[in-house]
Formats: structure tokens, sequence, C-alpha cells
């Protein structure tokens, strides 16, 4: 399938969840925000939410400083 990921086309695998995609892109869970078509999804739903043909998927990452 082929989404749309931080303004970038990526083909990924199809029935990929937001946990999968992460892993695949060896981002951590802890510190990141992730959106799904202008949606925050929660952390609890990340292993849950399936990623779709076409989907725009924004990943934020926090960092601390000051």
């Amino acid at each position: 399938m082929h989404i749309i990921l931080n303004g970038e086309r990526s083909e990924q695998q199809d029935g990929l969840s937001i946990t999968g995609l992460l892993a695949g892109l060896g981002i951590g869970l802890e510190r990141v925000a992730v959106e799904v078509n202008l949606d925050i999804v929660p952390k609890a739903s990340y292993d849950t939410h399936m990623l779709s043909d076409g989907d725009r998927i924004e990943i934020v990452h926090f960092v601390g400083g000051g």
C-alpha cells in the first residue's frame, strides 16, 4: 500500500498497524504523537489502528530542552 508519511510518499506492507510502522522505521513509542488523516491517534490504539492505502500519516517527535 502507499501512504503519505510526513509529506513523502512511502510504500508499506498491507495490514500494517501504527505500532508496526513505528517499529519498521526504528521509532520508539516514547515521546511521539501520530496523526492519521488529520486525527491524532491515542497511544492505546497504536496496536489496533490499521493503516490503509492512501492514508496521510504525520509522526511528531517530542524533545526536551530549555
